[in-house]
């Protein structure tokens, strides 16, 4: 092949990894736009999460049946596969409860910092080395944090968000590192299947428990198209676009156009739910940001696997 040639299909192939990267972040930054539209309609948040988690199966399982990948699991897989389905739904309940009492850009800005959340216990718990990069990192983490939290008056409401936020954060930290740590080897899609099925039935068996979170039926075509939306955008849009950019342009890349998750929160924020943007906030946002990716563009998180499972955004 000669060189020119050659120059521009790698050129092609970049380009394609750019893009792809660019749109499952902006896939996944639409989570808060379905939720609020479906909690303005009544819609509690088990019920946002069981319609978005059971139709993405759905489609995930077509799409395996499509690909040839089989459904059977080992024993050893499903005590995986269990510990990991909680997880996701601590998450995803966690998140989704937050855009209720706080701005849903400022929310899904501070669950941004699972990337350090992961760096402190991979460090904590399994003898990592915490650079000099990583260290400065969570400090402008936490002060951009701060800078989030400090809303006018210090109402109880932001700070129950906030909580809630963290707490969905280092649930998906854990779920990151759980999935780095096990010897279990699976198809991703497979993985985000069984994971989803897990999290459906563990938030229908949470809604039979508590009368305030009782499953509730979609009537309007509304509350269907905003659902159908959760399902196929932040969730089997973003996983697939994703592994394509991983493939193309390498995991760093792909991880550090994730940044534009939060930004696009904070714009459909800003825009469709007319939610307000001050200096404090933009501030907070940029600290944030610049400590994750100078987390992940120093690869101060220690492994390719480890970031390409960070990035794989298949449940979340």
């Amino acid at each position: 092949m000669c060189p020119e040639l050659e120059d521009g299909i790698i050129m092609n192939t970049k380009f394609r990894g750019y893009l792809c990267g660019i749109i499952a972040a902006v896939c996944y930054g639409t989570n808060p736009l379905g939720a609020k539209f479906l909690y303005m309609d009544g819609i509690n948040t088990d019920t946002v999460l069981f319609h978005r988690f059971s139709l993405a199966a759905v489609i995930i399982a077509i799409i395996m049946m499509v690909r040839n990948i089989s459904f059977k699991l080992t024993k050893k897989e499903i005590k995986v596969l269990l510990p990991l389905g909680v997880l996701f739904v601590i998450s995803s309940l966690t998140l989704y409860y937050s855009f209720i009492y706080m701005d849903a850009g400022v929310a899904s800005t501070l669950l941004f910092v699972y990337p350090m959340m992961v760096a402190i216990i991979m460090a904590l718990f399994f003898k990592e080395k915490l650079t000099v990069a990583t260290v400065f990192s969570i400090v402008m983490a936490f002060a951009g944090i701060a800078l989030l939290n400090e809303s006018e008056g210090n109402s109880p409401q932001s700070t129950i968000g906030f909580i809630l936020v963290m707490l969905s954060s280092l649930s998906y930290a854990i779920y990151i590192v759980v999935v780095n740590k096990t010897e279990v080897r699976m198809p991703s899609i497979k993985m985000t299947f069984y994971v989803l099925i897990v999290g459906a039935f563990v938030i229908f068996l949470h809604s039979m428990f508590d009368k305030e979170t009782h499953l509730q039926v979609l009537t309007t075509a509304r509350e269907w198209m905003f659902a159908l939306m959760l399902a196929v955008l932040p969730t089997i849009l973003s996983l697939v676009f994703m592994n394509v950019s991983i493939r193309d342009v390498g995991s760093t890349p792909a991880a550090i156009m994730g940044a534009l998750e939060p930004l696009t929160a904070v714009v459909i924020g800003i825009a469709v739910f007319h939610e307000v943007f001050t200096l404090r906030l933009g501030l907070g946002i940029i600290l944030i940001l610049s400590g994750v990716l100078l987390v992940v563009a120093g690869k101060a998180i220690p492994t390719n696997r480890f970031i390409h499972h960070i990035k794989r955004r298949s449940v979340k």
